[in-house]
């Protein structure tokens, strides 16, 4: 040994001999000189094999020389020297020897405000070094503890991102090997590593991020509330190696960190928040070490928690499938910090920016999981989180607190749920989104299990067919959230609903009559639907013959009240449109409602509104308000107190609306065959005055639909009426023939034929010449008519004329021919009355 030894002093004896001229050629002025004397002692040393004893020889001959030559104006220069150094510190068995120069010359070059050396690469090369040295000199830098941080101040945020990375693996190492004295100059990197967790290069974020794991980890843990902000922001970097690296530090924290009892409360949500990255191995991980995190805290409290080691494993019944119930550790975690997680809840729910909200919705879900039915006594707080993210304007936050809302319901009584979400239903806490509260009732009723609701069903369907509920607002979101409701109840309690069968069937026809969607309106329907099958019925037309009496007994309570805003006008047209041929068996209790909304007196828009409904129905009597016959022996008093007194005139444009309406509605009546003609027959004289009143109406409708109603008045009763009751209708119809629509000018044309058609053997020609003889001189001017379809239409009425009273039309017929004004259609008509048997109009 000490044979060799003697030998490895001579050999580096007789290097260091050769190597004296290339030493003091680094004196020299002429740079190239320089450089070429370092790359020679390069070759000579480093690049030569030698052993690590002859190289320990070597590097404390050289060290000073190649320290010197870190400060060489040549950049190929300083270069070589660094390079020369590391490998001498790499290979030398005891580089510490080095320290006391090797530092202060770095701290020289790099821990100064203004940095010496202006070659990043070679910078980069120079904290390489440093790593270098901290890893094989390891406690022996204890006394340069304050160089090393001075060196690590400025080289963490160096200008060069390689300098960055290689800096904040150096801070790692220096933390980790001198661990003992570190703590206490650590505080000191907060700073350059916070400015530089932002960096524009994602693999420089991921290592200040390490560092910063480690600085905390080995410090004394009062920076920790100053790092927590930049590394909740870090949880929304673009890149999943961020994260990732975000989730082993806080893991590492939860794991290891001394004072971590301390930081509990502002450690859990972080990690937490990882178990919903969008990257699967991130969330596997977090999800790891968090169940690591809650298994520690669980064996190191286990005599504090020893009852419910022992009797709370058992898990809850109803629990969420397909879920993994967390550890008993992670879920005392999350209860007992629970009061304080809550508030921040609160406010980050309601971040300006997008992704926090995201994020803070989804963290909410997972504390409720945890927490379990402990979320009790933070109801009202986590409720009013719900209510404000429930009306947020992005999609997956609104998703997100919903299914937080149906774990409330899984987990909180319902006797407890309901007494303030209910009182939250009609007590609005936010105009501005009143659907609000009904969307988390509708989420918490999802979550809830059907035999704990089913006490509680009465009470939720009342409330929710109150007026101020159902019936309150108009807009498209509300409604959705009051089916979404309904809906609920019906998916969690099925055939359970038939106790509030009626109740539900309110709301479906309030949502129904309100919407302006169709969409919604379909949906509505679909859950009547529903309504039917939960309860073993064959249609919805069944439903209704259900509860229709109560339906109308619901409507008939305000009546009184009613005007063109009210909701209620708009129910009724629902219910008597879907229970189709079942109004017709509750014709007796609808009529009082009807003849009370339809006085006179009443709001204008509504009775047209109403009349318009009829209307339909009338149309197709037999499929609905006849379908039992029991219409047509109320069908008098609902022509006299209902249609007659709509028809009277007065002034007004609206009044002349309500009249037209009332029309449309007796013509239906007419010809939907719901009045019998021995009843119209009956009721001729109140009826014809006001069908002949409305002839003059200045509404073009309303003269069209007195025309046909007065048309199918003569069909069905004409030859029954009596002479004098119809020598007053030809006058007036003989006017319209001069109206400004032709459509109407047509339809009196059809009511004059048929007028001549109801004329019977109770009709004397003779005895009412004069009346016949006024007609067809009328009629004779019009076959002069500029419309060809006109003419047309008046000689076929002459013709039908011409067996009444041949002899007296043939005469007025003459006497326009000869006037020579039409005498082709004249010649016509002549002709046809000549071919008329003798006799005919005799009688």
């Amino acid at each position: 040994m000490a044979a060799m030894a003697a030998g490895d002093e001579h050999a580096s004896s007789e290097i260091l001999r050769g190597l004296a001229r290339h030493l003091n050629c680094l004196n020299e002025d002429n740079k190239s000189t320089r450089k070429r004397a370092l790359e020679l002692i390069k070759r000579e040393t480093v690049d030569k094999g030698l052993s690590s004893s002859v190289l320990q020889e070597l590097f404390s001959a050289l060290l000073k020389p190649l320290l010197k030559c870190l400060s060489d104006p040549m950049e190929r220069c300083r270069e070589t020297a660094l390079t020369m150094t590391t490998e001498f510190i790499r290979c030398v068995p005891k580089p510490e020897e080095s320290l006391p120069y090797l530092m202060p010359c770095l701290a020289q070059r790099l821990g100064e405000k203004e940095t010496l050396e202006p070659a990043e690469e070679l910078r980069l090369l120079a904290v390489e070094m440093l790593t270098l040295t901290v890893e094989v000199c390891g406690k022996h830098l204890a006394p340069y503890l304050t160089d090393m941080i001075n060196i690590l101040q400025r080289t963490i945020v160096d200008p060069f991102p390689d300098v960055r990375r290689e800096s904040c693996k150096c801070t790692i190492n220096v933390a980790k090997c001198l661990p003992e004295h570190f703590h206490m100059q650590a505080e000191s990197l907060m700073k350059p590593l916070m400015q530089t967790i932002a960096h524009q290069h994602s693999r420089v974020r991921v290592s200040v991020v390490e560092a910063t794991g480690a600085v905390i980890q080995h410090s004394n843990g009062k920076n920790v509330d100053d790092v927590l902000s930049h590394l909740a922001q870090r949880l929304f970097d673009d890149s999943p190696q961020v994260r990732r690296a975000v989730t082993v530090v806080v893991g590492d924290w939860l794991l290891q960190m001394k004072d971590r009892y301390s930081y509990f409360h502002k450690l859990v949500p972080l990690l937490l928040t990882c178990i919903s990255d969008e990257i699967p191995e991130i969330s596997c991980l977090a999800a790891d070490l968090w169940k690591q995190v809650g298994a520690q805290w669980e064996k190191e409290n286990e005599d504090d928690i020893k009852d419910k080691l022992d009797f709370l494993l058992t898990q809850p019944p109803f629990y969420p499938q397909g879920v993994e119930r967390p550890g008993l550790g992670c879920r005392e975690l999350v209860v007992r910090h629970l009061g304080r997680l809550v508030p921040a809840i609160s406010n980050d729910i309601t971040d300006w920016l997008v992704p926090t909200r995201v994020r803070t919705s989804q963290l909410l879900s997972l504390l409720l999981l945890h927490a379990e039915d402990h979320s009790i006594q933070h109801l009202q707080p986590l409720l009013a989180i719900l209510y404000r993210a429930s009306t947020d304007a992005e999609r997956d936050v609104v998703s997100n607190s919903l299914a937080a809302a149906k774990l409330l319901g899984t987990f909180v009584p319902p006797a407890v749920f309901l007494k303030l979400l209910l009182d939250h239903v009609t007590n609005l806490s936010s105009s501005s989104h009143p659907w609000a509260p009904l969307m988390v009732l509708a989420a918490v009723l999802g979550g809830c299990s059907k035999p704990l609701l089913k006490p509680h069903l009465q009470e939720i369907a009342n409330k929710l067919a109150q007026p101020d509920v159902c019936q309150e607002y108009q807009q498209v979101v509300y409604l959705e959230q009051l089916l979404a409701c309904v809906d609920a109840l019906l998916c969690q309690s099925e055939s359970d609903c038939s106790a509030v069968s009626l109740q539900l069937l309110q709301v479906l026809v309030t949502v129904q009559s309100l919407c302006p969607e169709p969409h919604l309106s379909e949906k509505a329907l679909e859950s009547v639907q529903c309504l039917c099958k939960v309860q073993g019925l064959d249609s919805v037309k069944d439903l209704y013959r259900q509860h229709m009496g109560q339906l109308l007994d619901w409507l008939s309570a305000s009546v009184n009240t009613w005007s063109s805003y009210s909701p209620q006008r708009l129910q009724l047209h629902i219910i008597v449109i879907q229970s189709g041929p079942v109004i017709g068996e509750f014709v007796i209790q609808l009529m009082p409602l009807l003849c009370c909304c339809l006085q006179p007196d009443r709001d204008i828009e509504m009775r047209m509104t109403i009349f318009t409904m009829l209307a339909k129905l009338l149309l197709d009597a037999t499929n609905t308000l006849d379908s039992q016959g029991h219409f047509c022996d109320e069908s008098e008093k609902f022509l006299c107190d209902v249609l007659l007194p709509n028809l009277v005139w007065r002034a007004g444009r609206s009044a002349a609306a309500v009249r037209t309406s009332a029309l449309s509605c007796l013509l239906a009546l007419l010809h939907g065959g719901a009045i019998t003609p021995g009843q119209l027959l009956c009721l001729e004289e109140k009826v014809s005055p006001q069908v002949l009143s409305a002839l003059e109406e200045d509404s073009q409708m309303a003269r069209l639909l007195a025309c046909r109603s007065l048309s199918t008045i003569l069909r069905l009763i004409g030859a029954s009426l009596h002479p004098e009751a119809l020598n007053k209708i030809y006058p007036v119809l003989l006017k319209r023939l001069d109206d400004s629509s032709e459509e109407v000018r047509s339809v009196a044309l059809q009511a004059l034929g048929l007028w001549l058609s109801s004329l019977t053997k109770d009709y004397p020609p003779e005895l009412y010449a004069a009346h016949l003889q006024l007609l067809f001189q009328q009629l004779l001017l019009y076959l002069d008519d500029p419309d060809d379809s006109v003419q047309g239409q008046v000689l076929e009425i002459l013709k039908k004329g011409s067996s009444v009273h041949p002899s007296l039309l043939q005469r007025e017929a003459e006497a326009v021919r000869d006037k020579q004004r039409i005498p082709l259609y004249c010649d016509q008509l002549l002709q046809h009355i000549s071919s008329l048997p003798a006799g005919a109009g005799a009688d």
